[in-house]
């Protein structure tokens, strides 16, 4: 087990973010996240839980985050947030897109958005509201999430950015075209933290949250 990573503040608002696949909470220390957010001295709490998908479905982690994180997170604190990389980020959007727990604010770097079989069906045909999936394929937790965001949730406060280099950066720019975003960041880097700690940073310098008192 990889033990649970906190920056406490004593703010009012929280960041609960997940760590991708293969990446620890550590791993998110190491790359500066949390350095980020203490000298910026911004009244957000931030938290990287040690949750990952179990198996190929991630209906147990989806539990497991309503459940042991955010149910508990909003009877302390004023906002929650949710955010992720990667394969994080697939969760955390999830959670928000199928109802699962209530977040004020999404933070996504770089989200998974599913493989090119699912979003390549998207496209052929017609886009997502054209797009039909079966009974089997919603065992498929990344066609759960593009069957829920046919009918999205009331649209929260969303940040959402990629490297121009991202490996996965078509699926990407298909899943921005259907989020309710102001806009989505795309910087120069690929599938790593020469992306996604610019875009942390810029998340950070977005206004979202004031400072510490």
């Amino acid at each position: 087990m990889n033990p649970t990573e906190r920056l406490l503040q004593g703010a009012d608002s929280l960041l609960l973010m997940l760590p991708g696949a293969l990446m620890t909470p550590q791993h998110m220390v190491q790359a500066g996240l949390f350095n980020e957010l203490a000298k910026r001295r911004l009244a957000l709490d931030l938290v990287a839980p040690d949750l990952h998908a179990e198996g190929a479905d991630n209906r147990i982690a989806l539990r497991r985050l309503e459940d042991e994180w955010l149910a508990p997170a909003r009877s302390r604190y004023r906002r929650v947030w949710l955010g992720g990389i990667s394969r994080g980020g697939q969760l955390a959007l999830s959670c928000w897109a199928g109802q699962v727990g209530k977040v004020d604010g999404l933070c996504l770097l770089a989200p998974y958005s599913g493989g090119r079989i699912t979003t390549n069906a998207i496209v052929r045909a017609g886009g997502l509201a054209r797009w039909v999936a079966t009974d089997d394929q919603m065992s498929d937790p990344d066609v759960r999430l593009w069957h829920w965001l046919q009918s999205p949730p009331p649209a929260v406060p969303m940040f959402m950015g990629y490297g121009d280099r991202d490996r996965f950066a078509d699926g990407m720019s298909l899943l921005a075209q259907h989020l309710p975003l102001p806009r989505c960041e795309v910087l120069p880097g690929d599938h790593d933290w020469s992306a996604w700690l610019p875009l942390w940073q810029r998340f950070l310098d977005a206004g979202h949250f004031g400072p510490l008192a």
